[in-house]
C-alpha cells in the first residue's frame, strides 16, 4: 500500500468506528464497561469519599452508583455516577460546578474529543449510533452547574424486564 493510500485509512478510521458505535470515553469511563471495572477506576480516584452503590428494591440487577472524585491528571473535582444493568454501565455523568470560564474549557475540551455537536440552547449532543454523550448546564449569576452524561441507549432498553407494567 502506498503511503498516500495509508494516510487515507488514517484519517477514515476515526468515522469508521463512530459508525460502528465506538462507545465515547471520558476521564477513563465509558458505558459499556463492567461494573467491576468502574468500580476499580472510581474508587482509585476517590480521595476520601466511598463509592456508594444502591441496588434496586426490585431487583439486584439494577444499580445506581456514585462518588465524589478527582483526576490526577488536571485536579478536577467532579460527582462521578452511574446507573448499572447486569453489571454493565449503562449510563455515566460527570457533575461539576463553577464560573463561565470552567464551562468554557470543558465545552472546548469536549467539541475537540467529540467533534462537532448537535447543540441547543443549554445542551450539546454528540450520537454515534446507539452512543449518546452530552453536555448540559445551568446558571444563575456568577455560578454554573453542569453535567457531561454518557449513555448506551440500547443498553438502557435492558430494564424494560424489570420494570413494573401497569396493568391498564
Amino acid at each position: 500500500m502506498t503511503d498516500i493510500g495509508q494516510g487515507l485509512l488514517l484519517l477514515l478510521a476515526p468515522f469508521a468506528l463512530a459508525g460502528q458505535g465506538a462507545p465515547p470515553v471520558y476521564r477513563g469511563f465509558s458505558t459499556g464497561m463492567s461494573y467491576r471495572a468502574f468500580a476499580e477506576r472510581a474508587r482509585g480516584l476517590s480521595s476520601r469519599d466511598a463509592l456508594r452503590c444502591n441496588t434496586s428494591a426490585k431487583t439486584a440487577q439494577l444499580m445506581e452508583c456514585g462518588a465524589m472524585i478527582r483526576d490526577p491528571s488536571d485536579g478536577a473535582r467532579f460527582y462521578l455516577s452511574a446507573y448499572v444493568i447486569e453489571g454493565t454501565i449503562a449510563m455515566v455523568s460527570f457533575g461539576d460546578s463553577g464560573d463561565a470560564r470552567l464551562l468554557a474549557r470543558t465545552r472546548r475540551d469536549l467539541l475537540r474529543r467529540f467533534g462537532p455537536p448537535r447543540s441547543r440552547p443549554t445542551s450539546l449532543e454528540w450520537k454515534r449510533g446507539r452512543q449518546v454523550a452530552t453536555f448540559s448546564w445551568r446558571g444563575h449569576g456568577p455560578a454554573r452547574w453542569f453535567y457531561i452524561n454518557l449513555r448506551d441507549d440500547q443498553l438502557l432498553r435492558g430494564t424494560s424486564p424489570y420494570a413494573k407494567r401497569s396493568k391498564s
